[in-house]
């Protein structure tokens, strides 16, 4: 099979046509992907030195069908249509069985499946999506509808529900409230369509760029505000009367400008943390300023997402016209186009790429 493998970061991406991909064990399932959206998760390990190991297969975002399962797999069977969701879930650790399992962290992890000859390819997230076939863990395979079209139900794995679910399961955001979303790339405008349909009164979207605020206005954010062009924070004071928004949500991952979410937040409100920042990265306060301002300071890993409820939950909304999916897709690839789908995602000219398989 063809996979994009990364042998060396900040390097083009190598796309191999001799893949070989082991038979799914027990408890595993082999998916052909039918699309694997191109997140900025996946642009920050090919361009930061990260935990990820090389050679590494990147993508986490997939979709597809079940073609194979190993032995004591029960919950999908050849046929159907899932939603890879990325990471582990060992299901026995403390996280897992109270119910948080975006928070697992096994001490065991999926022995590799991909080679490039004697070579193990290690998967990124542990399902390496930018391939044509996958073998990964049961659960991380997460059973749809059928009648859901699986390209834009593959934006579901990451981007769509981090974004929706920090709204609704982080912040738990109420009908009436005002936000600013800090970055509008796939996740964040993924957070002001999530904004809006908790229910929210005023959405403001802030980025440096003018197309993607205007994917934003699309995507239902009522002002906008180009902080290469004036101070967000104060644009924000300005558009709510000097108070400041209930909740900052920051999409981006610098240190800057989550001090600015917190900023913007109003007394007692919350700035939520939404993007992965370096880990060398730091955020500084005044002391005082913690407890005197009321303000709350909130960790999103994964929109705290548990995906068996969750998945299932935003395809039904999409396809009840609740949501918006396949306006987030701005440029279908294919495989051997991925380092272009890269560029096109740091230059910001897409809100979401999506390689389809054929």
């Amino acid at each position: 099979m063809k996979a994009a493998v990364l042998y060396k970061r900040r390097e083009p991406m190598v796309v191999e046509p001799d893949i070989r991909l082991l038979d799914p064990g027990p408890g595993e399932v082999e998916v052909k992907l039918v699309a694997s959206g191109v997140c900025h998760s996946d642009y920050s390990h090919w361009s930061r030195d990260t935990w990820s190991q090389v050679p590494l297969v990147l993508g986490h975002e997939g979709a597809g069908v079940v073609t194979r399962v190993g032995p004591n797999v029960a919950r999908v069977a050849p046929g159907d249509h899932v939603i890879l969701a990325f990471g582990v879930r060992c299901g026995e650790c403390w996280f897992c069985v109270h119910g948080e399992p975006w928070l697992c962290t096994p001490e065991k992890q999926p022995p590799p499946h991909m080679f490039k000859g004697d070579t193990p390819l290690n998967a990124f997230s542990h399902v390496g999506t930018f391939a044509e076939r996958t073998v990964v863990p049961e659960r991380n395979c997460v059973k749809i509808r059928p009648d859901a079209p699986l390209d834009v139900a593959s934006l579901v794995a990451c981007g769509v529900t981090t974004g929706i679910g920090a709204v609704i399961n982080t912040a738990k955001v109420e009908p009436g409230a005002n936000v600013a979303v800090i970055g509008t790339g796939g996740v964040g405008l993924n957070v002001v369509q999530g904004a809006k349909l908790a229910g929210a009164a005023r959405v403001i979207a802030i980025d440096l760029l003018d197309n993607k605020l205007e994917f934003a206005r699309a995507f239902g954010a009522a002002h906008l505000v180009n902080s290469a062009k004036e101070d967000p924070v104060a644009a924000v004071q300005r558009l709510t009367g000097g108070l400041g928004v209930d909740y900052a949500f920051e999409v981006i991952g610098i240190g800057t400008t989550i001090r600015q979410a917190y900023d913007m937040a109003r007394k007692g409100g919350a700035a939520v943390v939404v993007g992965v920042a370096r880990e060398d990265d730091e955020v500084a306060f005044p002391a005082p300023l913690l407890m005197r301002s009321g303000k709350r300071i909130l960790g999103c890993n994964y929109g705290s997402t548990t995906p068996w409820v969750d998945f299932p939950k935003i395809i039904d909304l999409y396809m009840e016209g609740r949501i918006k999916l396949d306006e987030l897709i701005s440029r279908r690839f294919e495989l051997d186009e991925i380092n272009e789908a890269f560029r096109a995602l740091h230059a910001g000219e897409v809100a979401r790429g999506i390689v389809e398989y054929k």
